[in-house]
């Protein structure tokens, strides 16, 4: 293969501790010819020096910004907002192909810098399925907070744990009582986490997929106490959840974990609150009477980031290794130059053009 320069940057996020490549798969990816460079991170849940054991070079916390045109830079979540233009090839989740807050601002910047979003969300086989997920994890942690929340044991602020830990926080102990839960979207990546964890909290969720939801019985819906939600709309679909749900008397649902967390998007399948809820506040009240609470946290996974980056970084080695203008790759960078062709027209269309 061409070399390939590959530049892990330091995610900007006070609570992001996981990485999108571990030592062990940077050690593979320099053995096989790949060029690997590290910027230092007191958040990585991996030290520095075990980058640096394996022959990656070592830099300074955000130094990406100069780093060689023909680096790729590598990542997670959202970019600082300087520079204003991106010149570089960015490997990260851009959110930012339907119509969410900022990403008609963020694909500007790539625009003005001549740069390219290779969103890890559009990395997918020849038949649309995700490469490199972390959605068994991201379901895992909400159904987790959502049992320990009912049960009146989450406390806050959350801070990253291991499995081990976390699964005997949620096996049942004495003066448990029980509860009914409901997953949508049991049957993907993080509907699967979500089911394991319920599991492991002892109970059997209610599991619903497509066909569930295709005529969606809302009433069977509020019957349940607990909500997980991990599906990801492509397309717009009936809301699983309305306003005036919330203030249905005989509603007995009483917590929301919404693990997509696809606020402020004409896709949001739960479009009743406007702002996910974080690591200081994961829980946020959206009705006293009767009470109802949300979970809508937009990085669970980093709060198990050792287990969660393995498992992704192992899916996301396999694939750098076989960086090249096509396959998944290229599939990644024509939806982003139709993201671009998109937001030309709708601002034409805005503008009256």
């Amino acid at each position: 293969m061409t070399e390939l320069h590959l530049w892990l940057r330091h995610e900007t996020r006070p609570t992001e501790r996981r990485t999108p490549i571990v030592p062990t798969d940077a050690a593979r990816l320099i053995a096989s010819g790949v060029a690997l460079t590290v910027e230092e991170s007191a958040e990585r849940a991996f030290p520095i020096e075990e980058y640096e054991a394996v022959g990656c070079r070592v830099t300074a916390p955000g130094s990406w910004v100069s780093a060689p045109p023909d680096a790729v830079i590598l990542g997670l979540k959202e970019l600082p907002e300087q520079p204003h233009a991106l010149t570089h090839r960015h490997i990260y989740f851009g959110h930012a192909y339907k119509s969410q807050p900022g990403a008609a601002e963020l694909l500007h910047r790539f625009t003005a810098g001549g740069g390219t979003l290779l969103d890890l969300e559009y990395l997918v086989d020849d038949h649309g399925r995700r490469l490199a997920a972390f959605g068994f994890w991201a379901g895992y942690l909400g159904a987790a907070l959502a049992v320990l929340h009912h049960r009146g044991r989450l406390t806050a602020p959350l801070t990253p744990t291991h499995k081990e830990a976390l699964d005997e926080t949620l096996r049942p102990a004495a003066g448990d009582t029980d509860f009914t839960a409901l997953v949508i979207g049991a049957l993907g990546r993080s509907g699967r986490g979500a089911r394991v964890a319920f599991l492991t909290a002892g109970m059997e969720p209610t599991c619903w997929d497509l066909a569930e939801t295709r005529a969606l019985d809302r009433r069977a819906l509020l019957a349940h106490d607990v909500l997980v939600n991990a599906v990801l709309a492509t397309t717009p679909v009936p809301p699983f959840l309305r306003e005036q749900d919330l203030d249905d008397p005989e509603r007995r649902l009483r917590t929301v974990c919404d693990v997509t967390c696809d606020v402020g998007s004409p896709l949001n399948v739960l479009p009743v609150y406007d702002r996910v809820t974080d690591w200081a506040e994961p829980v946020r009240q959206l009705r006293k009477e009767p009470p109802l609470d949300l979970i809508a946290i937009d990085n669970l996974p980093s709060l198990l980031p050792k287990e969660s980056s393995e498992d992704f970084s192992a899916a996301l080695t396999h694939q750098l290794l076989d960086f090249h203008a096509g396959g998944p790759w290229g599939r990644c960078r024509e939806r982003f130059h139709a993201a671009i062709r998109e937001l030309a027209i709708v601002e034409g269309e805005s503008r009256g053009d």
